[in-house]
Order: C-alpha cells, then sequence, then structure tokens
C-alpha cells in the first residue's frame, strides 16, 4: 500500500537515526490554509514527529495574502519562524513587517532569487534600510568579499593606479562583478538608487554578455593593446562576436574614457593640478 504523509515522515526518522544523520528536514507540500484535509495532515505528521522548529515558507509578492496565510498557520500549527521569499521581485520588504506583527515569530531567512545561495539570514535593521530606501550597503560588500579574491583585487588596484588596465583586465572585473548577482540587485542596495524608479532603469543583462563577446573576439595581444585595432581587425571581431563594427567602436571609446578618469583620479590623489571630469556622467 502507499505511504501516506505522515508515515514517509516517521520511516524518515527512522532513516536518519539508523544511518548517523544528525539533521532532517520534512519539506511539506504547498498548501493553503483554508484546506482544512491539508491543514490536518499538517497537524498528524507535527504530532508523529515533533519537530524542533517549524519554519513556514511565505511569498512576499502576494502582500497581504501572505499576512493571512502566516497569521491561519501560526493559529492552527503553531510555527517557530518565517523564511520570506521572491524579495528580489518588486517587493521591497513591507511583508515582513506585517507578517512579523501577526505571528510575533522571527523571520530567520529571506529568499532573494531561486539559487541556494540566494536563500540569506534576515537583518531586520537590513530591511528596515531598503524599505525606507537608504540602500544596503553592507550586504553589497558582503557580496563583494563574497566574489573576489583578495590578493587578485590588491594586483587589479595596482594596475589600476599604475594606469595599466587593459581589456583583458576589463573583462576579468565584469566576470567578477557577475558573480555578485544580477545588476539591478546591485543598484537597489546602492544608497540613493531606491528612491529612483528601479524598474524604469535600463539594466540589459544582454550588454554586459555582448561586451564579453566583443572582448573574448580579441587576441590577446589587442585586448593588452587596443591601439592596434585597425578596420580590419574590428571586422573580425565584430563578425566573430556576433555583433556591429559600431558596438565594437563603443566599446573601445567607453574604455578609452575609462582609462583617462583613472589617470585623473591618479592625479588628484598624487596632489597633482588639473581638472576632473566623470566621462560617464555627463
Amino acid at each position: 500500500d502507499k505511504l501516506n504523509p505522515v508515515d514517509i515522515a516517521k520511516e524518515s526518522l527512522q532513516y536518519a537515526a539508523k544511518n548517523k544523520h544528525d539533521v532532517i528536514l520534512i519539506d511539506t507540500a504547498g498548501r493553503l490554509h483554508i484546506n482544512e484535509e491539508l491543514m490536518e495532515e499538517l497537524k498528524n505528521i507535527k504530532e508523529a514527529v515533533r519537530p524542533q522548529e517549524i519554519l513556514l515558507v511565505v511569498d512576499a509578492m502576494t502582500g497581504q495574502d501572505a499576512v493571512t496565510v502566516a497569521d491561519s498557520f501560526n493559529g492552527q500549527l503553531g510555527v517557530d519562524g518565517i523564511i520570506l521569499t521572491k524579495l528580489d521581485g518588486d517587493a521591497r520588504g513591507g511583508a515582513a513587517l506585517s507578517v512579523r506583527s501577526v505571528t510575533g515569530k522571527p523571520i530567520k531567512y529571506i529568499g532573494m532569487g531561486e539559487k541556494m545561495e540566494d536563500l540569506e539570514p534576515f537583518y531586520p535593521d537590513r530591511m528596515a534600510s531598503r524599505i525606507l530606501g537608504m540602500g544596503d550597503v553592507l550586504s553589497l560588500i558582503e557580496k563583494a568579499q563574497e566574489a573576489y579574491d583578495e590578493k587578485q583585487a590588491m594586483e587589479m588596484a595596482q594596475k589600476m593606479r599604475n594606469n595599466d588596465f587593459t581589456l583583458e583586465d576589463f573583462l576579468d572585473q565584469m566576470q567578477q562583478i557577475k558573480k555578485m548577482g544580477p545588476l539591478k540587485d546591485l543598484i537597489g542596495m546602492i544608497p540613493g538608487m531606491s528612491q529612483l524608479n528601479i524598474n524604469d532603469v535600463d539594466v540589459d543583462p544582454k550588454a554586459m554578455a555582448h561586451i564579453e563577446a566583443i572582448i573574448q573576439s580579441m587576441t590577446k595581444e589587442e585586448r593588452q593593446n587596443p591601439s592596434i585595432l585597425n578596420g580590419p581587425r574590428k571586422k573580425r571581431i565584430a563578425n566573430g562576436s556576433g555583433r556591429t563594427i559600431a558596438e565594437v567602436n563603443r566599446l573601445l571609446k567607453q574604455f578609452e574614457e575609462m582609462k583617462k578618469m583613472m589617470k585623473q583620479v591618479n592625479s588628484l590623489a598624487k596632489g597633482k593640478k588639473g581638472k576632473f571630469r566623470m566621462p560617464f556622467f555627463r
């Protein structure tokens, strides 16, 4: 006969004990509080296995419905904590305040994406900063620390100071930034940026892929010394990357402007006189 969920939960405990596992997670199927039959099933599982902790996963995008579900589950089943998911969407975190208020239970984790590493510990002060449009610098710093190798970062900083930054270095930096997550999420962590409508900010994830394709279509010599890129070379790069010659030229122009900006910053740092301008912000 087919085992029911309660029997499966019991057998999982027996298996864990037999194989000397000290942690067991029982993940129940998603359900609504209005389904009394399924709620009764949850109560029976709780009585059978007596879990040390019950965590309720709530979808932040559902707004008031999330609050209602949390209140009902806590009333009928009793929960020890909340996991709030889909906070990488349009929801700014207001549901976190409401769910905490009606249940009196702590929010332990938040979901900022679909991957395992996107499940993060919940920090009330950081969520408050996001809701108030103050950004989340601490989370941004943590993401950077996870993505960047310290020795590599020091070497890159030295290249920038010496103005030895090449297209190969630029490509490497882009790949490091990609490890930190979607650009839209990173922008939202910068203080002041959330006062703008982030949904209206044109952050095209394909743009970085196009730049990568262009640089990867260059030879090592061309990446190290873009000045040798003449017409035929640019045409070959455009064909190899599936982009246009105009896009190749635009990338080269932006890269040169960035190098000029670095040179100006270095000059100011060394106390040299000169007018400083930011080529990317006109």
